[in-house]
């Protein structure tokens, strides 16, 4: 499986083991209640070395909510972190060699409604 694949699919299953989600999503959800999750696209580059294949991916996830205040928004956030952080480091025929914080983003896209944008850098060698 391809790199890009591999860290997708262990993100979905680290996120939906974040309790007070109502859902985690690849992408924009066609019905969904918040607060949920949406895994935004990943970007990948080549991270080679001599003798092995390598990729530097760029993950997005954000976190929407609707609530008077972010302070939810910013819990679950910051649970997303921690479970993104506790990536296995290997994953089918991959070895995440590092996983480094980016950023996070605080939104207001609209009153009462919240988005935390948490983003993350990941270099991985074929195993």
């Amino acid at each position: 499986m391809s790199a890009d694949g591999v860290v997708q699919a262990a993100l979905l299953a680290v996120l939906k083991a974040i309790p007070g989600l109502n859902g985690v999503f690849e992408g924009p959800p066609v019905k969904a209640t918040p607060p949920f999750a949406e895994i935004g696209e990943t970007l990948s580059g080549d991270w080679s070395v001599k003798d092995r294949d390598g990729r530097e991916l760029r993950l997005a996830v954000t976190i929407r909510d609707a609530a008077e205040t972010p302070a939810r928004v910013q819990a679950l956030a910051g649970a997303a972190s921690a479970a993104i952080e506790a990536l296995p480091r290997d994953l089918d025929g991959w070895r995440i060699a590092s996983l480094v914080f980016v950023r996070t983003r605080l939104l207001r896209p609209a009153p009462g409604r919240w988005s935390a944008v948490i983003e993350y850098r990941v270099r991985m060698l074929a195993a």
